[in-house]
């Protein structure tokens, strides 16, 4: 394994940092927040003049042929500004349709995603909160020449600015019932409530009341959605611990750089041995963060996805992310807690992605599974 970066990936970072910094500073982060669709169109525009949203893609569909590796890189960057909006959301679901999809899904539906005109996400969760495809309760029969989806999700992001859901229903019995739709968010019969939550990241409840869909938009197999949902599942993990990873490291640099700054007895506060060692376990918590996050990427992009990296990297990095943002609070004192100071920010966001893609104690248990026990 080798995580030196290339001319390219280096590139690539500097450009997403150089572009982040200037068109989504900390303020504009926060009016974002409050604003109703949660995201700037005319910076949604930009990222797909960059080539952000079709990173991955292959030429011929709009893309630049990156690799998943390279995917990461972006989205690390992106969660250590802090970019509000549905670039996540709308990733996670085009991984799947560039795997899984045939060509006349592909050529329909990547082309629109890697130039900004669509914009997607993923209905999976249920009432129960679970990962599991017992879970699924929402139903989709037979009828009127393709299907009929019922049923509500639960926490489904962006979906108020959404154009394409991918939503997975049961329609048969256990793993092998479970078949993966694309639907178009504003088909009669669905309707959007956004949940109101601490990181104001428009999560939604999306219900589907006889939602008819046609046979061409089912993705994969019929009955074959949860190894779908598996897919969907190890990728989105390791691209939110590459979110996590990347807001880690910039809370570690904004405290160290407090600590310098911050006098208290006629010395820096770094100066003191206590906040010397609490800034030290966070720089080793954050770098060994971002190393499990590159090998676990670097796997997926060989070829060669562990699931046991996999696991290992989301079971930790809900942690990681709470005790950096915890400590930086302290290290800051009050006011770091705020909403008006820039750790806040950081701060309020640790639950949501602790759960996004699943909680630490899901993923634990995957990796209990891996390790035979």
């Amino acid at each position: 394994m080798d995580f030196k970066l290339s001319e390219d990936q280096e590139m690539l970072r500097s450009l997403a940092r150089d572009f982040l910094t200037k068109e989504c500073p900390k303020a504009k982060v926060r009016e974002l927040e409050r604003d109703e669709k949660g995201y700037d169109p005319q910076m949604w525009e930009r990222m797909a003049e960059l080539g952000w949203l079709g990173l991955v893609f292959p030429e011929n569909y709009g893309g630049t042929g990156a690799t998943f590796l390279d995917l990461v890189l972006l989205t690390e960057e992106i969660g250590r500004n802090i970019l509000p909006g549905p670039f996540f959301s709308t990733v996670v679901c085009a991984l799947p349709i560039l795997e899984y999809g045939d060509e006349e899904q592909k050529a329909k539906f990547l082309p629109q995603i890697a130039n900004g005109a669509a914009i997607w996400t993923l209905a999976l969760i249920e009432t129960l909160g679970g990962y599991k495809a017992s879970e699924i309760k929402t139903s989709a029969r037979i009828g009127d020449g393709g299907y009929v989806i019922e049923g509500t999700k639960l926490f489904i992001p962006n979906a108020t600015v959404a154009s394409h859901l991918l939503v997975a229903a049961q329609n048969g019995e256990g793993d092998k019932g479970i078949t993966m739709f694309v639907v178009g968010a504003h088909s009669p019969g669905v309707e959007v409530e956004v949940i109101p939550t601490i990181a104001d990241d428009k999560q939604c409840q999306v219900t589907f009341s006889k939602v008819k869909v046609p046979e061409g938009n089912v993705l994969g197999d019929v009955g074959g959605g949860w190894s779908i949902v598996e897919f969907i599942l190890e990728r989105a993990a390791i691209l939110k611990c590459a979110e996590v990873s990347g807001g880690c490291q910039a809370v570690v640099e904004m405290t160290n750089a407090y600590a310098k700054d911050r006098v208290q007895f006629d010395k820096p506060i770094g100066s003191f041995q206590a906040i010397q060692h609490r800034l030290v376990d966070m720089f080793v918590n954050v770098e060994g963060l971002q190393y499990l996050v590159y090998q676990a990427a670097w796997e997926i992009s060989a070829g060669s996805p562990s699931k046991l990296h996999i696991s290992l990297v989301k079971a930790k990095a809900g942690e990681v992310y709470q005790e950096t943002c915890l400590d930086a609070i302290k290290i800051h004192g009050a006011t770091g807690f705020t909403r008006e100071h820039d750790v806040g920010l950081y701060f309020r966001r640790v639950k949501a992605s602790e759960f996004a893609m699943g909680d630490t104690d899901l993923w634990r248990e995957r990796v209990a599974v891996e390790l035979g026990l």
